[in-house]
């Protein structure tokens, strides 16, 4: 304790050259903490937002569907199996049907997309099915990045193509019933979605369906043939791609960090240059060589921990006002197919605060002691007489 009391007493009488030193390890820590906050807000945000639109709970694909092979599509329909049916019934489960079709929306464009069925009025995921009630003409939905693209609007027609089951080409204007707004590329991007009896009319596939979906909350029913796709099977792209964002996130944190402790451990070894005639006082005085070496460690941690009282109190309500307005997005980040909206907001947890500060004061504490170890070599006579080794 007397140790750590000597080595605030030594920095706080550094003057300018301390408060440089905390300015920058301050900035540093809240500049990661900040950093870590975006990137978990985003993560539960876009984990969030595909399991209400997209996944659920899990999904039970029939054998022969991929959804990263389109070539799959006209052989990934089957009769919903008998074992599904009561939980279709109870809403635990609902189907979608996948048609690979092609669109022209005016001016001589062609779009392939994926007509997709789904129940009216279901309530598995956030999908706004409702508008699909209507049995007078066949209705679609459209995602706000598909109705940009294709120039759709709600009230617009638009002529559809696909294959029915035999292969037999068919074509119908279909009317546009609604415009969503989802945060999900996966429901939006080159999709029409369907009443799924509409569909299954259209194509002669009544009774069919592609997957299920399990409503979250819900309980995995009996296996009855098809592929049961879990939720982390379903979310692995989006977890590989989190992966190597915080790869790139811990090379930030090291060149910010390397930068900080520069200047720590720069401000050290001059000290150590300049304090020989001090050292050799210390150790004249009864302290042996290592404690001496262990008090100017102990200066150089103390910056790390004054630095991090200082950005508790000048970072706490930036990063709290951070946390209420979040960091607005640019449009252009709806087209990389990243689930994320136009404002992130971070969230802060306890756990990777702990993780920044005992980073910051293990990585202070080592670059201090790098310097200091070779006051174990000195000789003291010649540094009582200021001699520099």
């Amino acid at each position: 304790m007397l140790l750590l009391k000597t080595a605030f007493k030594n920095i706080l009488g550094g003057g300018m050259r301390t408060w440089l030193n905390v300015a920058v390890l301050s900035f540093t820590f809240v500049i990661i903490v900040w950093f870590n906050g975006i990137t978990d807000g985003w993560v539960q945000e876009s984990r969030q937002e595909t399991i209400a639109w997209e996944t659920g709970d899990g999904q039970f694909w029939m054998p022969e569907y991929d959804r990263y092979d389109v070539f799959t599509l006209p052989d990934a329909h089957a009769p919903i199996p008998n074992g599904y049916r009561e939980g279709m019934a109870k809403g635990d489960l609902m189907p979608v049907l996948v048609v690979q079709g092609t669109v022209y929306p005016g001016g001589g464009r062609v779009m392939n997309i994926q007509l997709k069925g789904i129940p009216a009025g279901q309530t598995a995921v956030k999908l706004p099915t409702q508008g699909l009630a209507d049995r007078e003409e066949i209705s679609a939905l459209v995602g706000k990045r598909m109705a940009r693209s294709a120039g759709l609007q709600e009230g617009d027609y638009v002529m559809v193509r696909w294959r029915d089951r035999w292969g037999a080409f068919d074509a119908r204007q279909i009317r546009i019933a609604g415009v969503f707004d989802s945060k999900v590329p996966a429901v939006d991007t080159g999709q029409l979605w369907l009443d799924i009896e509409d569909l299954q009319q259209m194509t002669g596939m009544d009774g069919e369906a592609t997957y299920l979906i399990l409503s979250v909350g819900t309980e995995v029913p009996v296996d009855s043939g098809w592929v049961f796709k879990s939720l982390a099977y379903l979310t692995a792209d989006l977890d590989e791609m989190l992966a190597a964002n915080r790869i790139e996130m811990v090379i930030l944190f090291i060149i910010l960090l390397s930068v900080a402790l520069l200047a720590v451990f720069d401000t050290q070894t001059l000290s150590i240059f300049r304090r020989q005639k001090e050292i050799g006082t210390y150790v004249a005085l009864g302290m042996t060589q290592k404690r001496v070496a262990t008090l100017f460690t102990l200066e150089g941690t103390a910056y790390s921990l004054l630095a991090i009282v200082v950005g508790a109190i000048w970072g706490t309500p930036v990063l709290l006002w951070q946390a209420k307005v979040g960091m607005p997005m640019p449009d252009l980040i709806e087209e990389t197919g990243i689930a994320i909206g136009n404002v992130i907001y971070p969230i802060y947890t306890f756990t990777a605060i702990l993780w920044t500060i005992l980073v910051i004061v293990f990585s202070s504490a080592l670059i201090s002691y790098w310097p200091a170890r070779k006051i174990t070599k000195q000789n003291i006579v010649l540094s009582l007489k200021g001699k520099i080794l």
